[in-house]
């Protein structure tokens, strides 16, 4: 891997070239949990740009120009790309502004953010058209899961599961992927939260859509409400679930004519995010030293336990999570 000043330094020089030459100061944007970078090119005229580096040898910024294009075609606010290099893995976008959901949510703004952020979803959704996005297939599906004995099982808890234990996950993987994949398949976001959503006009924008599929109705809804930095009143998630659901009805998305059984979808598609999200934020602090996100573990152990309990067939789960604690 280039050395990240060496990197930064051809950053500016290709940013110099497609500003024609006007100075401008680079600051950081944002962290990424990824190998991208994020920087902001502030102007002397006072325009602001964002520029991403994302190293060719690790990220694939292909992938982020196409996602671009298809939200904007579907009438949702994404980073406008202005120029890339995808040799180097370098794209000059459109700023959508420093105000993340994540710092803007409370109390009294919640119903009001989370109302725009359904309906850019459900925009989304209704552009879904077969064959333009990856599938979020079986195999998808449980090489995300596999992270959690892999990762936070294994590297995190030091911890080996007992050929019981691993029958047990097992089922629960069986149970997980059999639910995701009976649900109707529209485009995914696959990271539909509010560190990744910013306040701005039209609001929201939508950031970080460059691993976007198409499978299970029910994963950015739950995405949005069940996050893994900040939590919500159980009375609350089931408001903005409903809320989803009458919208998506109306709008003739293919969600369950049953509340009840659109709810246990939803709630078993968290599921499947939450232990993927436990082998991944493990994984970024043993293997990319990253170690900041391990601090939102406690979270996602929480909604598992939660969602695991309220159904039979998977209270397993929750007892496997008492043995490996």
């Amino acid at each position: 891997m280039i050395h990240a000043d060496v990197r930064r330094d051809a950053l500016e020089r290709w940013l110099a070239a497609h500003l024609h030459g006007a100075s401008f100061t680079l600051t950081p944007a944002s962290e990424d949990a990824s190998f991208r970078r994020y920087w902001r090119a502030t102007l002397e005229d006072g325009k602001r740009y964002v520029a991403m580096d994302a190293p060719p040898d690790k990220e694939d910024c292909r992938a982020f120009v196409r996602v671009a294009r298809m939200l904007a075609d579907a009438g949702v606010h994404a980073p406008q790309v202005l120029a890339q290099d995808l040799t180097q893995g370098f794209l000059l976008l459109s700023d959508l502004g420093t105000r993340t959901y994540l710092q803007e949510l409370n109390p009294g703004t919640a119903a009001g953010l989370f109302a725009d952020a359904t309906d850019a979803l459900l925009r989304w959704q209704l552009a879904t058209r077969a064959g333009e996005l990856p599938p979020y297939d079986e195999a998808l599906l449980r090489r995300e899961m596999n992270l959690f004995p892999e990762w936070y099982v294994g590297r995190h808890l030091k911890k080996e599961l007992s050929e019981a234990q691993k029958a047990t996950l097992e089922k629960i993987f069986h149970l997980l992927v059999k639910s995701a994949l009976a649900q109707p398949a529209v485009y995914v976001h696959r990271d539909y939260m509010p560190r990744n959503l910013m306040v701005c006009e039209p609001n929201p924008g939508v950031l970080d859509f460059q691993d976007a599929v198409i499978g299970p109705i029910a994963y950015d809804a739950v995405s949005l409400v069940r996050d893994a930095f900040i939590s919500w009143e159980e009375p609350f998630v089931l408001d903005c679930a409903v809320r989803y659901w009458e919208k998506a009805k109306k709008a003739g998305l293919p969600v369950a004519a049953d509340f009840a059984e659109f709810w246990r979808a939803f709630e078993w598609m968290g599921l499947q995010r939450h232990l993927k999200v436990l082998g991944i934020f493990a994984r970024i602090n043993y293997r990319d030293g990253k170690p900041k996100y391990l601090t939102d573990t406690p979270r996602f152990i929480g909604y598992a336990r939660s969602v695991a309990k309220r159904y039979g067939e998977l209270a397993p789960l929750v007892r496997l999570l008492d043995e490996i604690a």
